[in-house]
């Protein structure tokens, strides 16, 4: 079999990921088709992840790309996760995986509410909201939760769990009528009326705010389509690394490679990866390299085998439920994570040495990023415990 080192996987990603300064997208859109979607749960986390790969980019940009051409979506997918994708792969990620996880959603809001003593017939209640919501959507107005609520009288109502613990309190329900109306491709989180680094979105009919139904392909036709797409973006992988990537099976995964005649290729350490056919080619090295990425960045969220780029960092970089922090990126590999102070100003937080030219190199691209922040300093959702130390 061909074998694809650690060194070339690095090249790859570097190119591929638009993370090398020379090898940088031409706009947002184009960055995020190159990796296939960007994370969206933290708000901020789809500004800085283009920021770190289009040049001159600006939240105008982005913003222009998501709410008025709407060449970007926000689709609930993979993992129950929010994320950004192309206008193009909306329809096969939903048939890959957001209707799975819709599936699961509705029948557990549908047992929580019943079991709650809020409604008699959960699954009834759940029907007769999620139609009320699409009566009101389907008009053309985009509306945010608290104006849906107003219009919507059944997304009324909470229920109270842990009551005899300190940290107990009451869980809404309504709003997550939307997660599983947004889970089916019904909704979709459209413009937001807070700032970038915020999440206030009004929602709005899928079909209206696209301006077309979506045409949903089978969901093996699909699954093979964004397995493609991941391995043009992220190969050579393992099955284990698509496995978690689409929180699915791998019965699932391998039919998809073998619809898709992947090749398999040798790892370094002797595992096996997978790369489409016309993908075996030599890289060419790049030249050094640094970038500085965000927490739930793509890229080392892309993988669930990370040794090649992660090294013995996990414990100070991912959090306990597998969320990553901001890292400091040289040559393809983590070396340390950044947060920034009061003022916005970028930190630094290194966990290996590097040579005199590659922290120039570091030095550079942070204080890019700080000038890009303009003294904002955003905190993020989902802290690493590097960023957390003091």
């Amino acid at each position: 079999m061909r074998r694809i080192t650690d060194e070339e996987r690095r090249a790859r990603l570097a190119r591929r990921h638009h993370l090398a300064a020379k090898h940088r997208a031409a706009d947002v859109v184009a960055a995020t088709r190159a990796l296939v979607c960007l994370h969206a749960t933290d708000p901020a986390t789809v500004f800085l992840s283009a920021h770190a790969r289009v040049d001159a980019m600006t939240v105008a940009d982005l913003e222009r790309a998501l709410y008025v051409d709407r060449t970007l979506v926000k689709h609930l997918a993979m993992r129950r996760t929010l994320f950004v994708f192309p206008r193009e792969l909306v329809a096969i990620a939903q048939a890959a995986a957001s209707t799975r996880v819709a599936a699961t959603e509705r029948s557990r809001l549908s047992r929580f509410v019943q079991e709650g003593g809020l409604h008699q017939d959960g699954a009834r209640w759940l029907v007769a909201a999620s139609k009320a919501v699409l009566k009101v959507l389907d008009g053309g107005e985009a509306l945010t939760f608290p104006e849906l609520r107003a219009r919507v009288p059944l997304l009324e109502g909470s229920i109270a769990y842990a009551p005899d613990r300190t940290w107990g309190g009451a869980l809404p329900v309504g709003s997550r009528v939307l997660t599983v109306l947004s889970a089916e491709g019904k909704i979709v989180r459209g413009a937001n009326r807070g700032g970038w680094h915020v999440s206030r979105p009004e929602w709005a009919s899928m079909h209206r705010w696209l301006g077309e139904p979506l045409e949903i392909p089978s969901a093996p036709e699909a699954t093979a389509a964004l397995v493609g797409h991941w391995l043009r973006a992220f190969g050579p992988g393992t099955e284990n690394d698509l496995k978690w990537w689409l929180g699915s099976t791998l019965t699932a995964v391998r039919r998809a490679l073998a619809d898709l005649d992947a090749v398999a290729v040798t790892l370094d350490g002797g595992g096996t990866g997978y790369v489409l056919p016309d993908d075996l080619g030599d890289t060419k090295p790049v030249q050094p390299w640094v970038a500085l990425l965000p927490p739930l960045d793509p890229t080392p969220m892309g993988w669930a085998d990370r040794a090649w780029y992660l090294g013995e960092h996990k414990p100070h970089v991912f959090d306990r439920n597998g969320n990553v922090g901001p890292t400091v990126w040289c040559d393809g590999r983590i070396v340390g994570g950044w947060r920034q102070e009061a003022g916005g100003t970028i930190e630094l937080q290194l966990l290996e040495p590097v040579n005199r030219s590659q922290r120039r190199l570091i030095d550079e691209e942070a204080r890019r990023l700080g000038a890009w922040m303009k003294g904002l300093a955003v905190k993020p959702r989902f802290p690493s415990p590097l960023s957390k130390l003091k």
